[in-house]
């Protein structure tokens, strides 16, 4: 992909605010070309992103990798729908197993499976290298760490109240 000319040339959102309407704009773009980034390694190992983002919440638990659907749900952004239907999907290619929690049936967590476990090593492994390469190339090592704090601020920042 070229270079988008489109951050430099929106002057209609610098005149609503000249300091957030860029900003917000660089953060869109900056999203695009992460997804882009990603694209093929996800193709590659035959995921979604919601499918990847599942396994690796799943895989960032503490063993065995398991969790309640509403712990899944806490912390992806799918729609509870969207995560049943990607659970299933997991589940019917032994990515992830639903095993039943004591004698409660109401209570089924979501745990990787062995195979689960190794396919979202790989491909965890392969989306860190590509895409730090991708970074790396554009930002030196002191401005990643500015930018990755910055970041967290945002993250952290509390929720507006609707």
């Amino acid at each position: 992909m070229g270079k988008n000319t489109s951050l430099h040339t929106h002057q209609w959102d610098n005149a609503i605010d000249p300091q957030i309407a860029p900003l917000f704009l660089a953060l869109q773009w900056a999203h695009r070309r992460s997804i882009e980034q990603m694209q093929p390694l996800l193709a590659e190992f035959r995921l979604s992103s919601a499918e990847f983002d599942v396994l690796a919440t799943l895989r960032n638990a503490p063993p065995p990798y398991e969790l309640t659907p509403s712990q899944v749900q806490d912390e992806v952004v799918i729609t509870s729908g969207g995560l049943t239907k990607v659970m299933l999907q997991l589940a019917s290619r032994g990515l992830v197993e639903r095993p039943q929690f004591g004698d409660d049936r109401r209570v089924k967590p979501v745990r990787l499976t062995a195979a689960g476990i190794t396919a979202i090593e790989a491909a965890m492994s392969r989306m860190i290298d590509t895409t730090g390469q991708w970074i790396r190339s554009a930002l030196a090592a002191g401005d990643i760490a500015q930018l990755t704090a910055l970041l967290r601020q945002l993250i952290d920042a509390p929720e507006r109240a609707s």
